[in-house]
């Protein structure tokens, strides 16, 4: 049935939730004459803060861009060092990089996949010369990190916490939605986060001064242009536009809809790899109340390497069904490798589970005939590779 279902189209990894909303909304914003400013990013950036819970947010072009004004406006930079996973998104380092800091790349929790408080020191002895004035950490692939452990390391030593919230939007960790904890946090709203307007991010935060410099640093308008400040600090064009932000708006009012249909196909995939001989659900933290994934990730048996995990990904595509590698370890890439002395062996766990991970296609829009027929391909393709069938979610 589930090869019936399928009928030949591809299935991607991710696809945006649009419909008549998001259309009608770009429709009216196309026949005003304010493109590039206007009333709408602030009224997106209202509604999230509101929706969060928080004193400002600040939309901005990228994920990347959000990570590094947040360093530039906290005084980050040449220097300085700053905490994060190596099993992350690029963009944590990315940023890192371009502050003029330098990136401490630490280890992660091997049942969470998010950054773990007590490896830190480890990290730090790698890096004797350090001067760490941040710690930047992920909620990985929707799971929160330990954030009561990593609030009270970064205020007994005075660092600047920022969670990276990009693909955890709607998870809940003691009571709190993700976004809660750092005291900056960023969030992603490119494919294939749940809430997507083509490419933003958005950064929020209480502090008042620090989101005044953000909106500085994020770009001025003309009255600005004799202004001294923004001589002396210039900033950049990383603003959104209105069509950006219509699309946000509309994606934050049907959030609670995305989600659940993302829960439903959650609840397929897990109906189909139950069935399989040494899958253990998706595991949950201590702590945590609810989890979004970004991804539907399989974490593959021991008898898996990064070549065999590799293999599979395209065996399936052979299936025109879309997979990938989760994480490619930050600490392994050529540019942390030349630049920062990383080699394969510093993160173990990190290398274990990245070699082991692969992604799934996830997204609102799958049918649960098409989830039978991506379980069936992924198992064929564990056979066809010759390494055994996956040991947990």
């Amino acid at each position: 049935m589930a090869d019936q279902a399928y009928a030949g189209s591809a299935i991607t990894l991710s696809s945006a939730d649009y419909g008549e909303a998001e259309a009608a909304a770009l429709a009216m914003v196309l026949q005003r004459n304010a493109q590039s400013t206007g009333p709408l990013v602030p009224a997106f950036e209202q509604a999230f803060a509101s929706w969060l819970g928080r004193k400002h947010a600040i939309a901005v072009s990228s994920s990347t861009i959000a990570c590094l004004l947040v360093l530039r406006a906290a005084g980050v930079g040449s220097g300085d060092s700053v905490i994060a996973p190596s099993y992350s998104w690029r963009h944590l380092a990315h940023a890192i990089h371009w502050s003029g800091a330098q990136p401490v790349l630490s280890e992660i929790d091997y049942w969470s996949q998010t950054l773990a408080a007590d490896k830190i020191e480890a990290a730090l002895q790698r890096a004797p010369q350090a001067r760490v004035k941040a710690l930047l950490v992920n909620n990985t692939n929707g799971h929160p990190a330990d954030w009561q452990a990593l609030r009270t390391l970064a205020r007994a030593q005075q660092w600047l916490l920022i969670e990276d919230a990009s693909e955890s939007i709607g998870s809940r960790y003691q009571g709190q939605l993700t976004g809660s904890f750092g005291d900056a946090a960023v969030f992603d709203f490119s494919q294939p986060s749940a809430l997507c307007c083509g490419k933003a991010a958005m950064i929020v935060t209480d502090d008042d001064t620090l989101a005044l410099k953000l909106r500085h640093y994020r770009q001025h308008g003309h009255d600005d242009q004799a202004s001294l400040s923004a001589s002396l600090r210039p900033p950049l064009d990383a603003g959104i536009s209105e069509l950006t932000a219509a699309l946000g708006l509309i994606q934050l009012q049907r959030l609670p809809e995305i989600l659940a249909k993302r829960k439903l196909v959650e609840a397929w995939y897990q109906a189909q790899i139950s069935s399989f001989e040494g899958i253990k659900p998706p595991y949950i933290a201590p702590g945590v109340d609810e989890v979004h994934w970004t991804l539907y990730c399989v974490h593959l048996g021991t008898r898996f390497s990064a070549s065999s995990r590799d293999a599979m990904v395209e065996d399936m595509s052979t299936e025109l069904v879309e997979a990938a590698a989760y994480c490619r370890p930050l600490h392994l890439q050529r540019a942390y490798v030349e630049h920062y002395g990383m080699r394969k062996g510093h993160l173990l766990v990190t290398e274990k589970v990245a070699d082991r991970a692969i992604a799934l296609p996830f997204h609102g829009g799958l049918t649960e005939d098409q989830i039978a027929f991506i379980v069936k391909t992924a198992k064929d393709a564990s056979i066809n590779v010759g390494a055994g069938a996956a040991i947990y979610l």
